[in-house]
């Protein structure tokens, strides 16, 4: 198990006890890539709907039962759950592409006007990709699940969801570099907004 999902469990479990600064451990823990995932989907209401989501699992975690990893998937179906009623009260169907240009001509641009990787240059990136391929891609690389955590999630057949996050990473590599895809999308959308 990696350190930090080490570090989350026992941050849970004392959570789970009142420790208010072991609660502040958790979220510091895990919502940068709940933010970065709900980037990818909800777009500019990622901060409102990560607000929702971290109320819930407040008012949730003394129910909670697992580790670490556990605790990332569980919060991962929390937050997809609010992203996907958020899309619906907008009015955009949870599986339409929000395709509005293409990858490269996003790339080029967020690169020609600041000459860095930014979040919202990351977050046009991924919106680029088929909604489930995103998804799968935001999940595995930003969220850091697991296969099976993410198709727990996702609520889809693990070797779906190999494909799905196999293409999405394939069409972002076409762009980007593949060197680039997990480095600079995942550490860029799980960057603290």
């Amino acid at each position: 198990m990696p350190t930090d999902d080490l570090a989350l469990a026992a941050a849970v479990a004392q959570a789970q006890d009142g420790d208010e600064a072991a609660f502040a451990m958790l979220y510091r823990l895990v919502h940068p890539g709940l933010l970065g995932y709900l980037r990818g989907i909800v777009g500019e209401g990622a901060h409102d709907t990560a607000a929702v989501v971290w109320r819930e699992i407040a008012r949730e975690l003394p129910r909670f039962r697992g580790d670490g990893h556990g605790f990332r998937g569980w919060t991962a179906h929390i937050a997809r759950r609010h992203a996907r009623g958020h899309l619906r009260r907008r009015g955009a169907s949870p599986g339409s592409p929000g395709r509005q240009s293409t990858p490269s001509a996003v790339y080029r641009n967020a690169h020609a006007m600041s000459g860095a990787f930014s979040a919202e240059a990351a977050q046009a990136l991924v919106a680029q990709l088929p909604r489930a391929q995103a998804e799968a891609v935001l999940l595995r690389h930003v969220v850091r699940l697991d296969e099976r955590a993410t198709a727990r999630v996702m609520g889809r057949p693990r070797t779906v969801v190999r494909i799905l996050a196999r293409r999405g990473v394939g069409n972002l590599a076409r762009v980007l570099g593949p060197a680039d895809v997990t480095h600079d999308v995942a550490r860029t959308l799980g960057e603290q907004g």
